[in-house]
């Protein structure tokens, strides 16, 4: 025979609230789990309904962006996109490295380990041969409009039309202006100077508090200098007790702020540079150090020398601080850029470093057109 329980009617009403409170909340966590698969299953589906005060939209309506990006392309895939690019440019089926990037990306659910360069040149003969366009092999993937946005706010400021300095000869000193279209994005590190890495993205960090590496360690020597991957302009400047002198700077289209941090202790950054500035990509910004992990300036608390790069993506403003951040896995991104590394020379006077080889981004003149009109209205 079972024993039933009884308990007086206060304890009894008191366990019954416990027990709906302990409903609602463990219901609230499903709710939320499965929301997070949802949008891992889907390549983060990335697609967030916002309220419109956070979103900032106004008018009572609700507005979407992109709230999660997992940016797992490989190297390989990467670099063979790009060769379709350039390779196509100006013939009359030019085809973006981007979209080739997000078809692949929306057929294997975002898992670039199951890439085979097979799958790309299938769909690049496709493509060629005008038999399809992107949009109608797309058609049917439901999230291949996810990729292409998600891929693209880490890509489209890489690949595009550019003017730079080159050798009039190879045995002239004279320098000339040509035109070229291509890779227009730099590495992080000076060409010559060596690093070494590894893909260490996610990993523990511990001082201040636990929490995750959200960037990539490039070790090297001290003073190495640093270059602007991208063109931009520089919005932050300074110290920061986890990045010790630090810079960041936004893309042009706002999708990207690029970080850079640990710079050399006493002098951090290139000379005369002040945020607001605009810069081009492979200019020097700064030189590798290791200062940081202290609340106090200028103080060299890592133990190795090296550069954190870190690259955030920003689909709405509410993203740029807080729990909504979106940082990416830069490695692959980092080994497909070192094919073009910004050449530096040396001021023996001042000690400092600039790029051999200016350049004409049309990004970056577009831009201050835009800002002096502005300033002229």
């Amino acid at each position: 025979m079972r024993k039933r329980l009884f308990f007086p009617a206060g304890i009894a009403a008191e366990i019954l609230l416990l027990l709906l409170v302990f409903c609602v909340w463990q219901g609230s966590g499903q709710n939320q789990s499965a929301d997070q698969e949802t949008a891992v299953s889907a390549g983060a589906r990335g697609i967030a309904e916002e309220n419109s005060d956070a979103a900032g939209s106004g008018g009572g309506e609700k507005a979407e962006y992109i709230k999660w990006v997992e940016f797992n392309v490989s190297y390989e895939a990467l670099n063979r996109a790009y060769t379709y690019d350039v390779e196509t440019y100006q013939e009359d089926v030019h085809l973006n490295w981007v979209e080739l990037l997000a078809y692949l990306g929306a057929r294997y659910g975002g898992d670039f380990t199951r890439y085979q360069e097979a799958d790309m040149t299938q769909a690049a003969e496709k493509l060629l041969t005008g038999g399809s366009t992107i949009e109608e092999m797309a058609a049917d993937m439901e999230y291949y409009g996810y990729y292409r946005e998600a891929y693209g706010a880490v890509l489209d400021g890489m690949v595009g039309e550019y003017e730079i300095e080159k050798p009039e000869s190879e045995d002239s000193d004279k320098k000339v202006w040509k035109k070229f279209y291509g890779l227009k994005a730099y590495s992080p590190i000076a060409k010559t100077f060596p690093y070494t890495d590894y893909d260490d993205f996610g990993v523990s960090r511990s001082y201040g508090y636990r929490r995750n590496h959200l960037g990539h360690d490039m070790m090297g020597q001290v003073g190495t200098p640093i270059v602007a991957v991208e063109s931009g302009y520089v919005t932050v400047m300074g110290w920061n007790q986890y990045g010790g002198w630090r810079i960041g700077i936004n893309s042009f289209d706002g999708k990207r702020y690029y970080y850079y941090a640990h710079l050399r202790q006493n002098i951090p950054f290139a000379e005369s540079l002040e945020e607001g500035d605009v810069v081009q990509a492979g200019d020097v910004i700064g030189y590798m150090g290791r200062t940081g992990y202290s609340t106090t300036e200028n103080v060299n608390n890592i133990d190795t020398y090296h550069l954190h790069f870190g690259l955030q993506l920003i689909f709405d403003e509410s993203q740029r601080e807080g729990n909504h951040e979106i940082w990416v896995d830069v490695y692959p991104l980092v080994r497909f850029l070192s094919q073009n590394r910004s050449e530096v020379v040396r001021n023996d006077a001042s000690k400092e470093w600039y790029r051999k080889y200016s350049m004409k981004d049309p990004a970056a003149e577009k831009y201050l057109k835009s800002n002096e009109q502005n300033k002229n209205k």
